[in-house]
């Protein structure tokens, strides 16, 4: 199927392959716990480079070895940050019963791995919160408005469980795409009615918290279109409905495709520095001051992919794009590259974007990043 948006595209069939892997990782939840992992002294990030992020899939891994696994290698590496997902769905299955037992193992081994957390909060909704009179069958991404105090109280506890332990939270995940906004048309002004119930629940929870808004997905879909709408246009009527007072900083999400990093960013391309078109959005809105934070960017390496590079550019590129940001976006918080692990194949090309496999083999990807962000050769 051809869509007009070749940045969507990706992202749609991204998230139809991620969805499986939750409900495979919820159905891998009912086996019998498994022995407890017993965590070493607390470990500390070697890094040249403290913006270098990745984004974990630590969600659908069930195994606690592998989960330390995994932020051990990332702490390796040499990121000090990750963006992990906390589904609502996995932590509030019943209302008001809240089970941290997953999150409360990948927050305090990250900790012990000396890593920060970015938890990105939303995405898959409790049957009941999304239930209708009718008894219709709904998307697991459906949020209806009269919901948004439910997932408010969601958001205060989580930010308060955590308190102290993750610094930072993502309200939501590309709401300008309709399969992240429950197959419904895009709603920006919606959006914001969310994320002001969301930004006051977590600032009652720890006022210290930071609160990003987005993440914004990078599409060029036009007001109208059923799969989504372009990402400036979204941001611009988020502002126009008064979002500025309801967020510390920006969540957003660039991908390289077959561009390399220096591509000169354009509102008709969709390539790495498109964040700087966010940014101007933020600027002229008297935003200047607040931060961003890149929790999804990258390149694929696909043999079969043709918005693909070889695997020799894509570490060139990813090298290239971390030190660009570095050299000329003094306000990005972090850059956070899709994605380090999944605990499966997914046997497309989405398995090119990782950095290490399943089995824990590290790529030439993640050998190139260890040694320039640690110096080790």
């Amino acid at each position: 199927m051809r869509f007009r948006s070749t940045g969507l595209a990706l992202l749609r069939q991204r998230a139809w392959v991620l969805r499986g892997l939750l409900v495979l990782a919820a159905l891998t939840w009912a086996q019998p716990p498994q022995p407890r992992v017993k965590l070493g002294p607390p470990q500390a990030v070697a890094t040249n480079h403290p913006r270098l992020c990745v984004h974990t899939r630590l969600t659908d891994e069930v195994e606690a070895w592998k989960v330390l696994r995994t932020l051990e290698m990332v702490r390796d590496m040499g990121a000090p940050t990750i963006v992990e997902y906390f589904p609502w769905a996995y932590h509030e299955g019943e209302p008001k019963q809240f089970d941290w037992g997953h999150a409360d193992m990948v927050v305090d081994f990250a900790a012990n791995q000396g890593l920060a957390v970015i938890a990105r909060l939303g995405g898959l909704v409790p049957a009941w919160a999304r239930e209708q009179p009718d008894g219709a069958a709904t998307a697991d991404t459906l949020l209806p408005a009269e919901r948004y105090a439910d997932f408010g109280d969601y958001v205060f506890a989580f930010v308060d469980h955590f308190r102290g332990r993750v610094p930072a939270i993502i309200i939501w995940n590309e709401p300008n795409v309709t399969l992240e906004w429950g197959f419904r048309p895009v709603d920006p002004e919606g959006y914001v009615d969310l994320l002001r119930v969301a930004y006051a629940r977590a600032k009652q929870a720890d006022p210290s918290v930071q609160v990003l808004a987005g993440a914004l997905a990078p599409t060029l879909e036009p007001e109208g279109s059923e799969l989504g709408l372009n990402d400036l246009l979204y941001l611009e009527r988020m502002y126009a409905a008064g979002a500025a007072a309801h967020f510390d900083g920006l969540a957003v999400h660039a991908y390289g495709l077959r561009f390399p990093p220096d591509e000169p960013p354009a509102p008709t391309a969709l390539n790495f520095r498109r964040v700087e078109l966010w940014r101007e959005i933020m600027v002229a809105h008297g935003d200047g001051h607040k931060p961003m934070v890149l929790t999804e960017s990258g390149w694929n390496d696909s043999p079969r992919w043709t918005r693909a590079v070889t695997p020799g550019a894509r570490i060139d590129y990813t090298l290239d794009g971390y030190a660009w940001a570095e050299q000329h976006w003094p306000w990005m918080q972090a850059v956070c590259t899709w994605a380090f692990r999944y605990p499966k194949p997914q046997n497309s090309y989405g398995d090119y974007f990782t950095f290490v496999s399943p089995q824990f083999v590290a790529k030439p990807i993640y050998e190139a990043v260890r040694a320039w962000a640690t110096g080790d050769q």
